[in-house]
């Protein structure tokens, strides 16, 4: 009877887990929540609340600069563009976790101003912590981007 009880236990713990994971991966996104410019004035890195936001100079036009992180995505398995384009000035891509596809979203614009500036702001879309994971990327990101990204000082 115990061993009864305890596989029934088990049972329904591994149905909600396969229940949850389904829902993250197939549950449908409102992409416009996510595709808002995010706003910097200067230079900078802001951690928040499952986010990370970071504003650099360039040292190329803007939509250059749009267009490398284009590329970059389509060399990734786990990154898609799902929103906005390099005529649009911003761009969002959705990025998965391998192993329970967690959705991360990461939004990319370049301001106007007189000396453009690069700004990236990654969040999650589930959860109170993303445990790091968009300021490694946001971080990354801007490492494979080279010399087009004036480094924070």
């Amino acid at each position: 009877m115990l061993k009864t009880a305890i596989l029934a236990i088990v049972v329904v713990i591994f149905v909600a887990v396969l229940a949850f994971a389904a829902y993250v991966r197939l549950s449908p996104t409102d992409v416009a929540r996510f595709h808002v410019a995010p706003a910097a004035t200067e230079p900078t890195d802001m951690t928040g609340e499952n986010s990370f936001t970071a504003a650099r100079f360039i040292t190329t036009a803007p939509q250059g600069m749009l267009q490398a992180f284009v590329t970059l995505s389509e060399t990734r398995d786990d990154t898609t563009l799902v929103a906005g384009s390099v005529a649009e000035n911003l761009l969002t891509f959705e990025t998965r976790s391998r192993l329970m596809g967690y959705p991360d979203y990461t939004t990319v614009t370049v301001t106007d101003d007189a000396e453009p500036l690069l700004v990236i702001h990654a969040q999650s879309r589930f959860g109170k912590s993303d445990m790091g994971v968009n300021q490694a990327r946001v971080r990354d990101w801007l490492s494979l981007m080279g010399n087009l990204v004036v480094p924070l000082s």
